[in-house]
């Protein structure tokens, strides 16, 4: 049926907030004749394979993972695959067989995870079973969270304690690009749920970074380490991240040095910009960009957030009228409301977050000052990239 002796290996969850090992996920192995290890993980997908001999596999290193656990610093927890398959084969008052061999074993069913695998078998089925775990006091992951669609069905009918976000999607995610957002969308979702997020799949510093950047409440990857037969110590890992930590703390301090010299450039251009609207010059007599390279365009709304003007936009060195946006009403993007809300009584320059322009596909920032007695708001849209 499969070559390879059936061995339980384990790799350790950081705590971002303390870079110590706060658990283990345990995962399959099969030690061929040669001494190497072999995945279980496509002996699972295969199509071939008798149902039977899988679940015998599965429970053999499930036992193994919970003999070993039991030797385990006591504040660690253990988190172990379960797939919903199996479970949608259970009778409603059939004993379920993996909190039989967590009690079998001594474990306290608190320091386990049941990590929800794969996106099958029967949803009200699976939201009973993951109620007798939650009785149990067990704690519930969905894994691979954001690999397809049905997984928000899942969290909302599973109310998991922890999501792991698809390790594909997060590895491409920190490249950069479009999925980047998805990915804090979702993290952000996660925090506003309740659940703790892992970042799976953190191979190298970048991917780090972009766990921290989601929120992550642990961390998993060969960049600290691969599975194993045994256990590291519980601080074997807490050096290392502390400089990473360190590091990408100085890269967020950088960032904001680069925000904060910006906003005193705006804070030098408004003021030229108002005066031109006020004297109400034409385009020729606009100030020159040369220092102000990311600028993209500027534009005068009312205080309702009408748009009063074409869009005044900088490229090729040169101003260029936009006339498509006028009369538009923009009071209801967040930037304005917050302009409202902040920068009303003291006319204060306030700029917005990030977000990505819908037309022109590229990370922007948008700034706002009220002038004229605040009868009138200039808004200037600036290149993001670099911040």
């Amino acid at each position: 049926m499969y070559d390879g002796h059936p061995l339980a290996c384990y790799q350790p969850f950081i705590d971002t907030a303390t870079g110590r090992i706060a658990g283990i996920e345990a995962l399959g192995r099969l030690v061929q004749a040669d001494g190497q290890l072999r995945s279980v993980g496509p002996l699972f997908i295969d199509p071939q394979m008798p149902t039977a001999a899988l679940r015998t596999l599965d429970r053999t290193l499930r036992g193994q993972a919970l003999a070993t656990f039991s030797q385990a610093p006591g504040d660690w927890f253990l988190s172990l695959n379960i797939s919903p398959r199996w479970i949608s084969e259970l009778t409603a008052d059939e004993p379920l067989p993996s909190l039989m061999q967590v009690r079998q074993h001594g474990i306290d069913p608190r320091r386990v995870v049941f990590e929800i695998t794969e996106q099958g078998g029967d949803l009200q089925r699976l939201a009973d079973v993951v109620t007798r775990y939650r009785q149990a006091g067990a704690r519930i992951a969905i894994d691979d969270f954001g690999a397809g669609y049905s997984q928000l069905d899942r969290v909302l009918a599973l109310q998991p304690d922890i999501l792991k976000l698809d390790m594909r999607l997060f590895q491409a995610a920190a490249r950069g690009g479009p999925s980047s957002e998805v990915v804090k969308a979702l993290a952000q979702m996660a925090e506003k749920t309740g659940c703790w997020i892992i970042a799976e799949g953190v191979e190298n510093e970048a991917e780090l970074d972009f766990a921290l950047e989601c929120g992550a409440r642990y961390l998993q990857g060969h960049l600290f380490a691969q599975a194993q037969a045994g256990f590291f110590a519980s601080d074997a890992f807490v050096t290392r991240f502390g400089h990473l930590r360190e590091r990408y703390v100085q890269g967020k301090l950088d960032e904001r040095a680069r925000l904060m010299q910006r906003r005193q450039q705006l804070a030098e251009l408004m003021p030229r910009l108002q005066a031109w609207a006020q004297a109400q010059a034409s385009v020729e007599q606009l100030p020159n960009l040369h220092a102000y390279p990311w600028v993209l365009r500027f534009f005068l709304c009312d205080r309702h957030g009408t748009q009063l003007t074409p869009n005044l936009e900088w490229h090729g060195q040169h101003w260029h009228v936009n006339n498509g946006y006028q009369g538009h009403n923009w009071s209801w993007r967040p930037y304005f409301y917050h302009l409202l809300a902040e920068g009303w009584d003291e006319r204060r320059l306030i700029l917005s977050s990030t977000y990505r322009d819908a037309t022109t596909n590229q990370y922007c920032m948008t700034a706002g000052q009220f002038f004229d007695d605040g009868r009138r708001l200039l808004l200037i849209d600036l290149d993001a990239d670099g911040l």
